[in-house]
């Protein structure tokens, strides 16, 4: 009963509950263990030997040791068990594993067919002991006879813990059939038990596995036994689970080969040989058998493919037979593959399959769109790379891709990048890219294919490498959802399913596997291991005699031969010693080559090179090829091998991979080579051992190759399982785990513990760790209990983030998980540094360090740990150290790191190194410390080190220039040899400076070599320095300011300085060698001068009395160049700083709150108490002071206080005292105009019976709204363009109240606007004798009581409380973030920004703040992703899904249709009305929770929100071309949005920074700047429009005008702010009268005005039109130089004319005005701009020459001028395919400017009397309006119409040409002719004929005054002035006959009609008079007339003129008629 039960035969649960009599069984078992105990001791098996020739599948079978009890063997179970017995006691005997199980195992086998046996016995019991597998295999049919099959029984007990031995019972044998877990499970225990992890052992057992006995076995029996009897019988007869079958894995066998349960021996394939030969071992490896072809496959030819793809498979018919098999997954799909298959089976034409597919995803209608996408290729090794590169660009370049190489050796700039379509780089390179927060982060998102090849070395120390980059795109993936392919290229490996599963591949779909079957040309392998110490004398004997025995034999059978070696050196001599043995056996003729027919060609051939081993070599038939060659030498080599005139070529391992040179047979002659990196030999590595192998055998010649590798007897093991991958690849990932962490939380994706665990949840390390946690540290129970191993990976966190912790690299809660990067961490990971490494640097690194300290702190970094000294380079390093060392070398020679410092010196001297090894350590040092001190800069310079980052940035261009910085800075050029040692030898004082001021003849007996002076004069030239010229102003006493301007001082060659220049800019304080301020900067050939303006502050001094220091410096160093360095002092003697201002703030009282009733009107009462019944305390306290004083007033308190308020009081004071005086608002900007307009107007208004008209560029109310009105809103242009001609404007002399709100923006761009509307209002007050009272509204000032002074504001009135003064009170957090490039910054500042949400207000309203619209759509796109991560994606909406879908059907802007769908809406300027009133309203309702916004919201629109969120404080700066910082107030009116009075009692407020201006925020966002003038800017164009009012007539006049500015009273409290000597009077007044006089004499220069007897000013017409328009003075000059005579409306196509003639000409004219210089140009859009030309008629550079190109310059597509060109022509020609959302905005800002510019254009054409310029100006005025070229029939003027529509109208059998054809027809008609365009609809057909009422079709008529008409003519008096009364009469009097506003639906403002009346002479090209008419609307009529004013020709004779009626809105409509004279 219990055997049954044990063999697993069916029995009864009845019968089993009766027989289990446990006592009896306990007998029986202890009988049977004792007896085969006994049995298998007896027998003698110390003469055994296991041979090493026995061959598998032997014929003799050696018999077996005879029995105690007989001598006839009986093969049944006992027969079994001993052997088993034996085998364990020789081979195993540390094994926790009894022979009962090996027995039980091998039974299993015994009984499978016989076809899989062998492998399987051999799989299971190892190569060592081959007899015993003979044994089994030859009696396996006796066995099977004697001894019955059994069944596997199950059992569920747990082994993993060692059990107490047991002996009061003794358990017999028994045999056990195990499943493969049970298997795995013993084999886990025994490592385990190995590796001492036991931790619940009793005190009273031994370590040792020696002394587990057979108690212990008995006692784990015995538990099994109890667990089958208790368990029921189903549990115990588990099924095991069949194993998966993968489609696509082509193998023999079980896939992959397996280490052998009973310790370290492996598995060779079936026909392998072992030989001994004494001193050398040989193990052979025949080829493989050819995979048998499955039915399901075919091959792929090429013309399968699609037409355009053909070309990249040139030369090929088909595919072979794996990429066959590949093909349907690899080109069909975008799965992530993994592809595991011989060297030579094709691979890379796989990867071309998925790089083919890549690029069809992104190719349209033929084109491929280059732009979007990017393949990267990951090769393991620069020279593989190159080769990529070459094959990769040949193949693809036919469809325009370029491929290039990006590696440490091939970097490439950001234009070569974007221009790249496939980048082939390595691990390292790209783990670089990627980890990079900023600057490549675009990049990375445009990568669609990531190749990976050679993915096996996973194992390998670059193995983390690899993973990390997987990981990091696989997060990547997860993150964006966007779509990146992986696809892993690998040799054959035995855990191929775990490396798919870390690629994320599906293995029944992408998971390909073919094994040795599928090479193309089967590969024979030997190993040949000889029995030496390596690197010996002998070991190098005996190498040399195998390696000729093999090679010798192979060209006995007619074959070529390749050796690799692994040095240059070796080249040469292994070439000799093959020579030399030949000699010795005489047998040289086996390498003789004179008898081949090109011998004699190529010997001549040869005599051309200068190598003379090759030379010699060669006539013995051997060759050399190594990297040290020249590549002539090289390629000579090569094709000398391919000839076959070398039958032996020795080579080193780039021949392997940078040239396909495959040869019959291969030999790999040693395995151990230099490793500089670990300071010591290694073994040559698997991946080159393959590459090498790979080489050998011809398709076309052999069917078959043969691969050799001499090694030492003790790596022979190695390299025979690793090449028949036998090791399943671990994890590497482990050792650098800290490291990698740190790049994690540095690139922003890791920032707390949970993430990080998610990340190594990506890892190659998490999938091993779960398959083999023993390796990794771990313990069965520990999987089981955790299965994720979540703890385990915890673990591996925590403790990494407490080192970078430690190190200073990251700051790490471990509280709360949270992990954050500092300046160290993302220094270490943009560098590629070690962490310990920094850990060293934070000890060593001193703010004072010399060039020698520099050097020996950095030779002692990790990365120069494994650098050791051997003793037979120490005299080598002393020669260095005395001949080459210029620094002192600490450590000397005896130490790795004084051995690093002389490699690194003897490096930059350029020295010569005989030891090869110590060649490749200097080469190592060197290329290391390129980076390690490029990081050491970043550190000192984040640290604010000066005289360290200096002497750094010294030695790092040192180190990259290989000169010293003492010797002649011209040595970096590329000098001839005698040229550059005279150079050195010149004294230190011949500095590039005095070289400078030398000739030519000069400069060449300078270095007695007068030929040599122009060469040297070129050079001196071209070296690149600048000039600096500083501007200081003191902001505040301890603020200075600082604008620098950098000037490029050198002859700029694109050869030598490429594209740009970079330069470091530093400001140092000289006493404390502080860097206060640094910047890099690029020069560029095009930029001649950059200008820098920065804020620093002000460093203090002991040594001084006024605490200041004698000076500042600053310095430029270029980061390139030695020597290239400019230092410029700013002495600190004469600079003032501004006067302490009085008491700067007004306390808040502790006020009982004031009822509204203290108004003391029962109106106002009821329009406030609706909203709050007391006022709040900024309200009270001020109360008295607006509303019952008549004081003009400053308040300053923060945002969300409550000004508003005080606006309103002082509004209601106003109306109060002078009922019908009018009260004038100013806000800074047309939103806040609006939000007042819509609050006042509906609130406020109605109730006090009140009117309010809006005066704003887009909105102009004709003249009586605005003198109907009591308030008028305006901005300040358009109330300072008003106010300019208030002496005729009687509404301007009736405001008695001028309300300015943020009146702090004075210090700002419009500032000065605002300064000069205070001025002239106050100027106002004083003529006329009416109290004008100022109420200005700000933040929190600096110096109020200066504003409050020029103001003239006493005591009473000036109110300026602290930021702290909130109604809710604010939270401040300021957080910087790295990187030099404004876009990559904003990317990385995303993340933080989800951040802060979830931290601060995870479900209250948040506004994020950004700089432009662009920066919306992308942040709001981000935050979505990061929702979509944390499995929320909608957890800011708050409103049904399906209702939202409702609400955004109409929404036009589709960023902000997708957005809102996921509760975060879009705010800008952008945005349609529509849209914008669908977001706020959404935002004010709580049902978004994010809105992201540009700045400008916070200004225009009161949404407070709990959180708000500053997302960087630039923004970009069209004017300058750079991004400039925001204003302080702009970032202070930004955080007052936090907080909601009536929800909360706090706000949050955070500030994302760059870095670098961390520190400045955190000062003065709570302490401002004072606010200075900034009038002296622009004075030009504010003294021009006094002159044109008249208030300046003199110069003294212009002085008097001064003294009513604020700039006036800052000059003399800061005058070194405004340039001015000191604060004295006579300094103020020398200032101002320069001022003065050089606005003066600018204004005079541009034509605008006339002085005259050097003091009277009077204004010109120029002057006047600039003025009268509000144009800047240089257009008012651009127009008078550029309007001319001569203009052409129509032109001759066949001249080579435009066809429009000279409009595109008056086109350029406008789009070149001043105006348009603040048009942004955005990054990129140069690109975007000359793309858009290409669709537009009129090009930019038109040769056609006019009389309007005059003074025209040729301008840049980064140009405003030129965009706005693009834009206007984009517009008349409706295109609607503009490249982005901004340029839409941009054209309606374009098109706002353009019509009063062109007025001013009428006025200079008019002034100049040129009738046909006129004309054609206003006719382009026509044509903007209505969107067409004057060329365009007028009929598109019409709704629904288009081009294709014209032929279709006809009317009398003509076609209709344009739209006068309407004037005659009647509504019937119209309809008619309309309905001849099928495609219309009723609708549509009535629309046009509702326009076609409105359009104004006119008939001229006039009379002369005081004139006769006789016969038609009118008689005039010569000479004599007349004037024309001038009708206009509308033709149509319809219901829309009065409707005067202009039908123009393109236009983006609303046009009111109005004409042009124009009399002159059209044959003459002469105006006579001009005006401009405005239809006045009189019940049903409308009235169009007016009288032109002329004078009489002063001759005798008839006269036509001509007078005409010019729209200034419709095409089409034009009158004109002739005006005949006779004058008398």
């Amino acid at each position: 009963m219990i055997l049954d039960l044990l063999i697993g035969n069916e029995i009864n649960s009845d019968t089993l509950t009766e027989s289990l009599n446990w006592i009896d069984s306990i007998k029986k078992f202890n009988n049977c263990f004792e007896y085969y105990a006994n049995s298998l001791h007896s027998c003698d098996d110390s003469n055994r030997s296991f041979g090493s020739d026995i061959k598998f599948n032997p014929k003799v079978t050696p018999s077996l040791p005879a029995s105690n009890e007989s001598n006839v063997v009986k093969f049944d179970y006992n027969w079994l068990l001993r052997l088993c017995k034996m085998h364990i006691d020789k081979y195993a005997p540390d094994s926790i594993l009894s022979e009962t199980s090996l027995c039980s195992d091998i039974a299993d086998i015994l009984y499978k067919p016989e076809s899989d046996i062998e492998s399987q016995l051999v799989d299971l019991i190892g190569y060592a002991n081959l007899d015993l597998i003979s044994n089994l295999i030859s009696n396996r049919t006796d066995f099977v006879k004697n001894t019955p099959k059994s069944t596997a029984i199950e059992s569920n007990y747990n082994l993993s813990q060692p059990i107490k031995p047991d002996r009061s019972t003794n358990h017999g044998t028994t045999v056990t059939i195990k499943t493969a877990e049970q298997k795995l499970l013993e084999k886990q225990s025994q490592k385990q038990w190995k590796k001492g992890k036991f931790k619940n052992r009793s005190d009273g057992e031994n370590d040792s596995r020696n002394e587990l006995d057979g108690d212990f076995l008995k006692q784990a029996r015995s538990m099994q036994l109890m667990d089958n009897a208790t368990n029921s019988i189903k549990k115990q007869l588990k099924i095991k689970p069949k194993e998966p079958s993968y489609p696509n894995v082509y193998q023999s066998g079980t896939g992959g080969s397996h280490l052998s349960v009973f310790g370290t021996q492996f598995v060779l394939p079936v026909g392998s040989t072992r030989e001994d030969f004494g001193d050398m071992e040989e193990v052979v490896i025949p080829v493989s058998v050819p995979a048998p072809v499955r039915t399901s496959e075919s091959i792929v030819t090429i013309d399968m493919f699609d037409e355009w793809i053909r070309p990249s498979f040139k030369g090929y018919k088909s595919l072979n037979r794996v990429q066959s098999i590949v093909y349907p997954i690899g080109f069909h799909t975008n799965e992530n593959m993994l592809v595991c298959a011989p060297t030579g089976a094709g691979k890379t034409d796989v990867a071309m399959l998925t790089v083919i597919r890549a690029i069809s995803q992104h190719r349209s209608n033929g084109f491929i769109a280059l732009d979007d996408f990017k393949i990267v290729y990951v090769a393991p090794m620069k020279a593989l790379a190159a080769e990529i590169v070459r094959k990769f660009s040949g193949r693809l370049s036919y469809l325009g891709l370029n491929v290039r190489e990006l590696t440490g050796d091939m970097q490439l700039t950001k234009a070569e990048i974007n221009s790249t379509q496939m980048i082939v780089t390595t691990p390292e390179k790209w783990d670089v890219v990627t980890r990079k927060s900023i600057g490549d982060t675009q990049l990375v998102q445009k990568v669609k294919l990531l190749i990976i090849d050679e993915v096996h070395l996973l194992h390998e120390d670059r193995g983390a490498v690899i993973e990390s980059i997987v990981a990091r795109t696989l997060r990547l993936v997860e993150s964006s959802q966007s779509m990146i392919r992986i696809v892993g290229l690998s040799a054959t490996l035995p855990n191929f399913i775990d490396v798919a599963t870390f690629l994320g591949v599906n293995p029944y779909q992408g998971l390909f596997f073919f094994d040795g079957g599928f090479r193309p040309v089967p590969l024979e392998q030997h190993f040949l291991g000889i029995k030496s110490k390596a690197g010996s004398t002998v070991f190098k004997s005996k190498m040399n005699s195998h390696c000729y025995a093999k090679v010798s034999e192979l060209l006995r059978d007619g074959h070529q031969v390749m050796v690799f070696v692994h040095s240059r050196k070796d080249t040469v001599k292994s070439g000799q010693s093959l020579i030399e043995e030949a000699t010795n056996l005489g047998e040289l003729a086996l390498f003789d080559n004179s008898e081949h027919e090109m011998y004699g060609l190529f010997q001549k051939e040869l005599q051309k090179s200068r190598n003379r081993e090759l030379k010699e070599l060669f006539s013995s038939g051997i060759g050399i090829h190594h990297a040290g060659m020249l590549r002539s030498d090289r390629t000579l080599a090569e094709r000398m091998f391919e000839k076959g005139l070398l039958k032996v070529l020795c080579c080193t391992a780039t021949l392997a991979w940078g040239v396909n040179l495959p040869a019959y047979a291969v030999v790999i002659k040693g395995t151990q080579l230099y490793n500089a990196e670990k300071g010591s030999f290694v073994d040559l590595s698997i991946l080159d051992v393959l590459q090498i192998f790979g080489r050998a055998g011809r398709p076309q010649f052999e069917d078959r190759g043969v691969g050799y590798i001499i090694t030492s007897h003790d790596k022979l093991q190695h390299y025979v399982s690793s090449m028949t991958q036998q090791h399943p690849i671990e994890s590497s990932f482990g050792k650098n785990l800290v490291n990698n962490l740190n790049a994690e939380i540095s690139l922003g994706t890791v920032t707390n513990i949970d993430e990080a665990i998610k990340w190594l949840s990506y890892t190659y390390l998490y999938v091993r760790m779960k398959k083999n946690p023993f390796e990794y540290g771990l313990d069965w129970q520990s999987v089981e209990e955790d299965p994720h191993l979540g703890g385990k990976r915890r673990d591996l966190i925590v403790s990494a983030a407490n080192k970078l912790h430690k190190t200073q690299m990251i700051i790490f809660d471990e509280r709360t998980g949270y992990m954050t990067s500092k300046d160290l961490g993302r220094t270490a990971s943009g560098f590629y540094i070690n962490h310990n490494t920094i850990e060293i640097f934070n000890s060593l690194m001193k703010p004072d360090m010399t060039g020698a300290d520099v050097l020996a702190m950095l030779c002692l970094s990790s990365e120069f740990e494994n650098i050791t000294v051997r003793q037979d380079e120490i005299i080598e390093l002393k020669r260095l150290l005395e001949n080459e060392c210029e620094y002192h070398v600490k450590g000397g020679v005896d130490t790795n790191y004084g051995k690093a410092n002389i490699l690194l010196q003897a490096y930059i001297s350029r020295a010569k190194i005989d030891d090869f090894a110590l060649i490749s350590d200097c080469g190592y040092v060197a290329q290391n410390s390129t980076r390690i001190m490029r990081a050491l800069l970043e550190i000192s310079i984040n640290r604010n080190w000066g005289p360290t980052a200096s002497e750094i940035l010294i030695l790092c261009k040192t180190i990259d220039r290989r000169i010293w910085s003492f010797q002649h800075p011209l040595l970096q050029f590329d000098l001839h040899q005698d040229l550059a040692y005279k150079l050195d030898q010149l004294n230190d004082g011949m500095s590039i400076e005095v070289m400078r001021d030398m000739d030519s003849t000069e400069l060449g007996e300078l270095v007695r070599h007068v030929r040599m002076g122009n060469v040297l004069k070129t050079f001196v030239s071209q070296f690149p320095t600048v000039k600096l010229v500083a501007n200081v102003a003191p902001i505040t006493r301890t603020v200075l300011k600082i604008s620098l301007d950098v000037i490029n001082d050198f002859v700029w060659s694109d050869k030598i300085h490429g594209k740009s220049e970079p330069f470091f800019i530093f400001v140092e304080d000289s006493e404390n060698a502080e860097i206060l301020y640094h910047e890099s900067i690029l020069l560029h050939k095009k930029q001649e001068l950059q200008n820098l303006a920065f804020t620093i502050p002000i460093p203090q001094s002991s040594a001084n009395v006024d605490g200041l220091p004698s000076q500042l410096v600053i310095k430029a160093m270029s980061e390139r160049w030695l020597g290239a360095q400019t230092t410029l002092p700013v002495l600190f003697k004469d600079l003032i700083l501004p006067e302490q201002g009085r008491a700067l703030h007004t306390d808040l009282l502790n006020l009982s709150p004031l009822p509204i009733t203290a108004l003391k009107n029962p109106l106002l009462e009821a329009v406030y108490e609706q909203r709050f019944k007391y006022f709040n305390p900024v309200q009270t306290q001020i109360f008295h002071a607006v509303y019952h004083t008549k004081e003009n007033i400053l308040l300053g308190a923060p945002t969300g206080s409550g000004k508003t308020m005080a606006a309103e009081l002082a509004l209601w004071a106003a109306f109060r005292d002078a009922p019908k005086s009018k009260v004038v608002y100013i806000a800074p900007l047309k939103a806040l105009v609006r939000e007042r307009v819509q609050d006042w107007g509906e609130r406020l208004m109605p109730f006090m019976g009140r009117k309010l008209v809006e005066l704003t560029g887009d909105v102009t109310p004709d003249l009586k709204s605005i003198e109907g009105a009591d308030v008028i809103i305006t901005t300040p242009e358009k109330w300072d363009g008003v106010s300019r001609s208030w002496k005729t404007r009687n509404y301007v002399k009736d405001v008695s109240c001028v309300i300015i709100d943020e009146i702090h923006l004075l210090g700002g761009d419009r500032g000065p606007i605002l300064e000069v509307i205070v001025s002239r209002m106050n100027y106002i007050s004083a003529k006329t004798k009416n109290n004008i009272r100022i109420v200005g509204l700000s933040t929190a000032l600096a110096n109020a009581t200066d504003l409050a002074d020029w103001l003239g504001i006493g005591h009473l009135g000036l109110y300026n409380f602290r930021h702290s003064v909130r109604p809710v009170s604010l939270q401040i957090f300021i957080e910087g973030y790295p990187g030099k490039h404004y876009c990559p910054r904003m990317i990385s500042m995303n993340k933080p920004t989800y951040a802060a949400i979830m931290t601060h207000s995870p479900a209250k309203p948040v506004i994020v703040f950004v700089s432009s619209r662009r920066q919306t759509r992308l942040t709001a796109q981000d935050l979505i992703s990061f929702c979509a991560n944390d499995d929320n994606p909608r957890k800011f909406l708050h409103m049904p899904e399906n209702e939202m879908e409702q609400i955004i059907i109409p929404i036009q802007d589709q960023s902000l249709k997708m957005s809102l769908q996921f509760g975060i809406g879009l705010h800008h300027a952008g945005l349609i009305e529509k849209d914008r009133k669908i977001v706020e309203e959404l935002f004010c309702n709580g049902k978004i929770q994010i809105l992201v916004a540009t700045s400008t919201l916070a200004w225009g629109v009161n949404f407070p929100a709990h959180l708000v969120v500053v997302k960087g404080t630039e923004f970009y700066d069209a004017k300058t071309r750079a991004y400039k910082d925001f204003p302080i107030t702009d970032v202070l009116q930004m955080m007052g949005r936090a907080g909601r009075p009536q929800f909360g009692n706090t706000g949050v407020a955070v500030i994302l920074v760059h870095d670098i201006k961390k520190n400045f925020y955190k000062k003065f966002l709570h302490e401002p700047f004072p606010v200075e003038s900034s009038l002296h800017e622009c004075l030009h164009e504010h003294i021009n429009a006094e002159i044109a009012s008249g208030t300046i007539k003199t110069k003294q006049d212009a002085m008097d005008y001064i003294t009513w500015t604020y700039l006036y009273r800052r000059v003399s409290m800061n005058p070194s702010f405004y340039g001015c000597q000191d604060g004295s009077d006579e300094s103020v007044s020398i200032y101002l009268s320069g001022l003065i006089e050089k606005s003066l004499e600018t204004l005079e220069k541009a034509d605008c005005i006339e002085i005259i007897s050097d003091l009277e000013i009077n204004f010109t017409p120029y002057g006047l039109i600039a003025s009268h328009y509000y144009l800047k003075y240089t257009t008012a000059k651009l127009l008078k130089d550029r309007v001319a005579k001569g203009y052409q409306s129509r032109g001759d196509p066949d001249k080579g004319e435009l066809l429009h003639g000279h409009f595109s000409k008056l086109l350029r004219i406008l789009c070149d005005a001043q105006e348009f210089s603040e048009l942004p140009v955005r990054h990129n859009e140069d690109i975007l701009n000359r793309e858009l030309e290409m669709n537009l008629p009129v090009p930019l550079l038109d040769k056609r020459k006019s009389p309007f190109d005059a003074n025209s310059t040729v301008v840049h597509y980064d140009s405003p001028h030129t965009k706005s060109f693009l834009l206007l022509q984009s517009h008349l020609s409706r295109f609607n395919r503009l490249p982005s959302a901004d340029y839409v905005t941009d054209t309606i800002s374009v098109l706002d400017q353009s019509i009063r510019i062109m007025q001013a254009m009428i006025d200079v054409a008019v002034f100049k009397g040129y009738l046909k310029v006129t004309v054609g100006v206003i006719q382009m005025m026509q044509c903007l309006k209505q969107a067409v070229w004057p060329t365009d029939s007028s009929l598109l003027s019409l709704p629904h119409i288009n081009s294709l529509d014209l032929e279709k109208l006809v009317y009398d059998s003509e076609q209709v040409k344009d739209i006068s054809i309407f004037k005659k027809l009647s509504k019937d008609e119209t309809f008619k002719l309309l309905s001849g365009i099928d495609r219309l609809t009723k609708r549509q057909i009535t629309d046009i004929s509702n326009v076609v009422d409105r359009i104004p079709f006119v008939t001229i008529s006039y009379s002369i005054k005081n004139a006769q008409k006789k016969e038609g003519r009118w008689y005039v008096d010569a000479g004599e002035q007349y004037t024309i009364q001038v009708k206009v009469t509308r033709l149509k009097n319809g219901a829309n006959s009065t409707n005067i506003r202009v039908h123009s639906p393109r236009f983006p403002k609303n046009q009111t009609e109005g004409w042009f009346l124009i009399l002159g002479e059209d044959n003459k090209n002469e105006l006579y008079g001009l005006k401009r008419v405005v239809p006045n609307v009189i019940g049903n009529k409308v009235n169009i007339s007016s009288n032109i004013d002329f004078t009489a020709p002063k001759y005798l004779g008839q006269y036509d003129y001509d007078l005409f009626a010019i729209s200034d809105g419709y095409v089409g409509v034009d009158e004109r008629t002739v005006i005949r004279l006779y004058v008398k």
